[in-house]
């Protein structure tokens, strides 16, 4: 079932959002060449704690640690390390932070140092998609139309729509009805209400669509032919005239 937010619920929300907005800002402070992606998600756990919320991904169905940090072919779900930064990476960080029983959910993908501009692009482009597909959001609209907007999108730009993973719908858990996929038909699936949280998250690849699961655990996708991948994602507030994002700018 999809819930509708009292006013209550959204405030808490729209503190765990802003939050997670300035961890994102901290994180960002961090990426550079020889950083060990443990060392950011322990700057992510600290500050996150230090403004009284949790990190919601830690335990989360076995999940080891504050944040997801996935590296040039990986999707999601990147488990931190003593694996360092390198010139050349682009890094996507996804995580939640959670404030009294409710939780908001944002990603963003960082470039290391220079890239070439086919990989510059992808980034880019991502995060355009993300906001295109945010650009159809308000009360009456099926979620079909936010889908086939990101897919063209993003085919325009001959970039890949991975299909397996999707937005969602956010509150007392991260993942809530209704699921957001990133590809679709315009005019189909469920009706966006006022008062919904949602989370849009298109993850695009520079190759082919087709993803799956690393050999060493059941966390890490990646990308089949190993092309870089980009993941944008944004916590909104359906409403009336169309969004409030809850994660930020």
């Amino acid at each position: 079932m999809i819930s509708i937010k009292s006013e209550r619920e959204i405030e808490l929300m729209r503190y765990a959002g802003h939050i997670n907005y300035l961890t994102h800002e901290e994180i960002k402070k961090h990426i550079k060449p020889g950083i060990k992606t443990i060392e950011l998600d322990r700057i992510a756990y600290n500050f996150i704690i230090k403004h009284d919320c949790i990190p919601s991904q830690l335990g989360f169905e076995g999940y080891p640690n504050t944040i997801c940090i996935s590296i040039n072919d990986e999707v999601v779900h990147g488990i931190p390390s003593n694996r360092k930064l390198k010139e050349q990476d682009i890094v996507s960080i996804d995580f939640c932070v959670g404030y009294k029983g409710y939780h908001s959910d944002a990603a963003r993908t960082y470039i290391v140092g220079k890239v070439n501009k086919d990989i510059e692009d992808l980034v880019t482009n991502t995060k355009k998609a993300l906001y295109i597909g945010l650009s159809k959001v308000r009360n009456g609209v099926k979620i079909g139309d936010i889908s086939h907007a990101i897919e063209s999108f993003a085919h325009s730009k001959g970039l890949s729509v991975v299909e397996e993973l999707v937005g969602h719908g956010v509150g007392s858990s991260i993942h809530e009805d209704p699921d957001i996929p990133n590809f679709g038909e315009p005019n189909k699936g469920k009706i966006l209400k006022s008062g919904m949280t949602i989370a849009i998250e298109p993850m695009l690849n520079l190759g082919k669509k087709q993803v799956c699961l690393t050999d060493q655990d059941d966390w890490v996708i990646v990308t089949k032919d190993g092309s870089p991948s980009a993941h944008f994602e944004h916590t909104v507030l359906v409403t009336d005239e169309g969004y409030e994002i809850l994660t930020g700018e």
